[in-house]
């Protein structure tokens, strides 16, 4: 102000400019203002420690920084630091990018009253705006020559949907959807082609049936546990991404996902299905791109399978029908996660591990016109710095929507990105199978 900054406020980082005036000084000071490709980089979005939930991803760095509310601070104070070396690149103020976009010029990081997912999220304001949380930082290219043209060019940025705005389809129109999903109960033609009692725990039976379409055949592995007898509880997966890129579920108890996600579910005394799913495993295929008709008709594909397991099940004289439950993880824990509770009556309960509501998916298949129909008992787990699945728009959001009955559904949160501590997620898991399934004999 007047030439000189507040008294006392000489660390503090320069704020309340538009992106005209950062431009202007950058441009002075012989250097200018990031791309969104290199801001991102310094930021350390490109490093397994930011990009990978499994090192830390955002948990590490977020509540460091400066998300208080209470306003900026001096610059470095906190130990929120990048892996390259950058403070306050997460809060305090909320810096302007060079890109131009649809309505008006990048900027990043957040501010010290934003939520904490803006972070890693790309907003954009006009480039005329001077709120007080607009601030900036320089950039120094040492061969500018060397940087791809397209990486100063026009960024399209999509909207956050507004799930709290939005209003599912009517009743009459949900019956139609959920018509999709029906199919004739054929003959499954199950055979067990293998069988393996080896195991501490478990015995693994790899089991083959009939599809509901296209005259295809679903392999499942199901394991049945030792320490308990028979009729057992049953715990139907839905996994995570990693099984879109498994050439085989032969071995499938001896991966990551199994060991850490579904072993402990076993051990406990409970018969575990884990399906290979339409376009997983040894069923993959190429991913249909999202919102097409192509895409629709996957979805109803593996809301199908998932039916179709329920059918094998009731023919087993060793497994309780009446005691299924759905778990769900990351993949598994978005849209199936609503969807399949929502149209299959014959669950119980529901546990979803870090998933949330997402914006992709034609009407007929969009979750936002499930999450209100589902009505079974429903345990989310969540991190509150999920990297994939910001909390304040897609985590919380889809609980508040969900239509089970206050309570019959929770949402536990912990200080973590996408996974939370495991001892923490087997924890609840079995106290919720115990609460709506009934304790393991």
């Amino acid at each position: 102000q007047a030439g000189d900054y507040l008294e006392g406020q000489g660390d503090y980082p320069v704020s309340g400019i538009s992106w005209y005036e950062a431009a202007a000084y950058a441009e002075f000071s012989g250097k200018a203002l990031p791309t969104a490709y290199h801001w991102d980089l310094a930021r350390g979005g490109y490093t397994p420690v930011i990009r990978w939930y499994q090192f830390g991803g955002n948990a590490i760095l977020v509540p460091f920084s400066n998300f208080q509310g209470k306003g900026p601070g001096p610059v470095g104070s906190l130990p929120g630091i990048t892996p390259y070396g950058a403070y306050d690149m997460a809060g305090n103020v909320r810096e302007w990018c060079w890109n131009e976009t649809q309505q008006g010029r990048l900027i990043r990081g957040g501010t010290w009253n934003d939520n904490t997912y803006m972070f890693g999220a790309r907003s954009h304001v006009p480039a005329f705006d001077r709120s007080s949380g607009n601030g900036f930082r320089c950039a120094l290219y040492p061969k500018p020559e060397n940087i791809p043209e397209s990486a100063f060019g026009l960024l399209e940025l999509g909207e956050t949907r507004e799930f709290y705005k939005e209003k599912p389809v009517a009743d009459s129109i949900f019956q139609v959807y959920r018509e999709q999903f029906s199919y004739d109960k054929t003959d499954l033609d199950a055979r067990v082609e293998s069988r393996d009692g080896s195991f501490e725990y478990w015995v693994r039976e790899r089991i083959t049936f009939d599809a509901a379409y296209g005259g295809e055949r679903i392999t499942a592995n199901l394991f049945l546990p030792k320490n308990t007898a028979p009729p057992y509880q049953a715990v139907i997966y839905f996994p995570g991404d990693q099984a879109r890129f498994r050439s085989s579920s032969k071995d499938v108890d001896s991966c990551h996902e199994f060991r850490v996600f579904l072993s402990f579910i076993v051990k406990n005394g409970r018969a575990v299905l884990y399906p290979v799913y339409k376009g997983t495993m040894e069923r993959r295929h190429e991913r249909p791109t999202p919102n097409t008709h192509r895409h629709t008709e996957y979805r109803i594909q593996l809301v199908k399978d998932f039916k179709r397991c329920i059918d094998y099940l009731e023919t087993r004289q060793n497994i309780d029908s009446n005691k299924l439950a759905y778990y769900g993880m990351s993949w598994g824990g978005r849209w199936p996660g609503l969807i399949i509770p929502a149209v299959e009556e014959r669950l119980k309960a529901s546990i979803l591990l870090a998933g949330g509501l997402s914006d992709k998916g034609r009407p007929e298949v969009h979750p936002m016109n499930y999450v209100t129909r589902v009505k079974i008992p429903t345990l989310m787990i969540n991190g509150r710095y999920d990297s994939f699945l910001a909390y304040e728009t897609s985590i919380k959001p889809r609980f508040d929507l969900l239509g089970t009955p206050d309570e019959h559904k929770e949402l536990k949160v912990y200080e973590t990105d996408h996974i939370p501590p495991r001892i923490e997620f087997i924890k609840e898991t079995l106290a919720w199978l115990d609460r709506y399934l009934g304790p393991v004999k």
